[in-house]
């Protein structure tokens, strides 16, 4: 049986042209090379799997070819890997430092390469300092790390740094394609493009991803078989979601959720993955953002297809909804529940149903542009029956309106005023005539026969209104002050009642709510206490247990915001709220350093024995 070698060392590159998406340091590495400007000590810095130690590796042998030698020739002895991980001693650079000294048998140059030159402990970096500098003239040292910041400067400046950058997932696919071509493996370009998706820019750790899956799928390589074997999500899943979501369709939504989780994967990357697709979409509404979706041409026409279908306006709510969801998943006590109020929210962005149209105008303003109003005139035998605030608002408003009346109603204007005396002449009789306490009685009695087609009015109810008077006169005012008075004496009318059916994780989810209001508010001392106990739903009352009287006077100090709130986002004004103190829980907590001790000592009796043996102090 053959030995298999991992594609990661069988195609590992030979020379720069093999080297993938490094093409700006790989030439200049052979410039470099070509007119002998080549620094004595290099540093490679860049993510893991991206060519750092390979370009070490080429660059050590190109620089030993004259020509002359096999071009096969690896010079071996002239090339020294140390990996720093494992030698990170003074004493280990000490002894490279010893190795330096003796000049190559065979070739030009002593190449040393040292691996996860990070590793290197304080006293090592220093001890390597001045050899680094000032180096022999036949030997040449190239560093490589994948944490450039935990170098010291001293090395820093003392090399010649070249920042590797992640392989793009074009290239990655471009690469994976020519090893499937060489392996004689009929690979679908989806296929590829998923597991240069899931290696994150490192050509490695794709080459490792793509050895796993055709051992699982043989010569034939799938896009279904890809998604399967590494267990991802792939933009099917989440054109059908976001297809449901643009329908409204919440049952099936919640269903598809449902059998995304019974495949084993986690809420947190399913929502993660949403808003990225609602990226996706975003960025495949305009031509010139087209290109920034890394996907196949099949899935990038896909993609196009459901943009067209959404508004902008909804991809940056979907984003928003998404994205807060995603910030708030591990805080969050229920999390499925939590995933799943995001999803139904984002079906309800563009529902219409029964909600009631935001026009904040029945008829629009533009309506009464230009419109001229004409003034109203009150005749004196008009006798209703009407509230003093109604009469005054409504001759206000007459008058206002009426005070540069234009040329075509000024014979009205005229028998407004006419009409206003008149009634001024008839109030004042009245009022002569009569007592003030007997003022409502007479002017009911007199008004009633006149007004024959009008239902009979009961004076002892709500309806029974003074008569009318003139918004112009001093009585009105005084009488308009006493109607003010009594409706501030009278008690507010009755709010709504909400009596929806609720449950312990409604209440849950609504409770936490409250304590992320408030620590974003800075109120943490009550965010704490209301973080001591979760409450418990008995009927409508909201239990809470709490282990010291303290706690229960703060947060009774606060019951009103908290019962609005949760009355508000519950939708059910009878639930109220009992807060206990347990003294069992009281116990619990140990505040001195001897209650701990004592409460240890409780478990452990050999405690107090080793104190008094030791003669130890609490």
């Amino acid at each position: 049986m053959e030995h298999f070698v991992v594609s990661a060392r069988k195609y590992r590159p030979q020379t720069f042209k093999d080297v993938v998406g490094q093409q700006a340091i790989t030439n200049t590495l052979l410039n470099a090379i070509e007119h002998n400007h080549l620094a004595q000590a290099l540093l490679f810095t860049g993510p893991r799997g991206v060519g750092k130690t390979t370009c070490a590796r080429i660059l050590a042998k190109m620089i030993n070819h004259d020509g002359n030698q096999n071009p096969d020739e690896d010079f071996a002895f002239n090339i020294f890997e140390l990996d720093a991980a494992s030698n990170n001693s003074v004493d280990d650079i000490r002894n490279l430092i010893d190795q330096v000294r003796i000049p190559p048998q065979v070739g030009k140059y002593k190449v040393y390469i040292i691996d996860e030159v990070h590793m290197l402990s304080a006293s090592a970096f220093n001890a390597f300092l001045k050899t680094l500098e000032e180096p022999p003239k036949h030997a040449i040292f190239i560093l490589a790390t994948t944490e450039k910041h935990k170098i010291i400067p001293t090395i820093l400046s003392r090399c010649q740094i070249f920042d590797f950058k992640r392989i793009t997932v074009k290239d990655a696919r471009q690469y994976l394609g020519y090893i499937a071509e060489q392996q004689g493996i009929d690979a679908e370009e989806e296929a590829l493009h998923i597991i240069a998706q899931k290696a994150d820019g490192a050509m490695r750790d794709a080459l490792s991803i793509y050895d796993r899956v055709v051992s699982f799928t043989g010569a034939k390589l799938t896009r279904q078989a890809v998604t399967e074997n590494l267990n991802v999500l792939d933009y099917e899943t989440y054109l059908n979601i976001t297809q449901l979501i643009l329908d409204n369709n919440i049952p099936e939504l919640l269903v598809d959720f449902n059998t995304i989780l019974s495949h084993g994967f986690d809420g947190h990357h399913f929502v993660s993955g949403l808003a990225s697709h609602f990226r996706d979409l975003l960025v495949c509404k305009d031509q010139r953002t087209i290109d920034l979706l890394e996907v196949g041409e099949t899935a990038k026409a896909n993609y196009f297809k459901q943009s067209q279908q959404t508004s902008h306006s909804f991809l940056l709510k979907g984003i928003e909804m998404a994205n807060d969801c995603d910030l708030k998943y591990k805080a969050s006590r229920n999390q499925r529940l939590l995933v799943e109020l995001c999803l139904m929210q984002l079906a309800s962005i563009n529902f219409d149903g029964e909600k009631k149209k935001s026009e904040p105008f029945i008829i629009s303003p533009e309506h009464f542009k230009n419109t001229k109003v004409a003034p109203v005139s009150i005749p004196t035998e008009a006798k209703k029956v009407i509230s003093e605030n109604e009469y005054s608002e409504n001759v206000e408003a007459t008058t206002s309106s009426a005070i540069i009346p234009s040329e075509e109603n000024r014979d009205s204007r005229k028998s407004f005023d006419a009409s206003i005396k008149n009634t001024e002449l008839q109030e004042t009789k009245i009022e002569s005539s009569s007592e003030k306490t007997n003022l409502e009685k007479s002017s009911t009695k007199e008004i009633a026969p006149k007004e024959s087609s009008q239902p009979e009015v009961n004076p002892t109810s709500e309806q029974a209104m003074p008569k009318k008077v003139s918004g112009l006169s001093i009585k009105s005012i005084k009488q308009k002050k006493e109607i003010l008075a009594k409706k501030h004496g009278e008690k507010a009318p009755a709010s709504e009642v909400l009596d929806e059916a609720i449950n312990e994780p409604q209440l849950h989810a609504a409770w936490d709510e409250y304590i992320h209001r408030l620590k974003n508010k800075g109120e943490k001392i009550l965010a704490s206490i209301m973080e001591t106990d979760m409450p418990k739903l008995t009927d409508k009352v909201i239990s809470i247990e709490l282990p010291a009287d303290t706690m229960k006077n703060e947060l009774e100090r606060h019951t009103h915001p908290l019962m609005s709130f949760l009355k508000k986002k519950l939708q059910n004004t009878l639930i109220t709220l009992d807060i206990k103190v347990n003294e069992q829980v009281a116990k619990k907590y140990a505040f001195t350093d001897m209650e701990k001790f004592n409460k240890l000592k409780e478990q452990n009796p050999l405690l107090e024995k080793l104190r008094k043996t030791f003669d130890l102090d609490i």
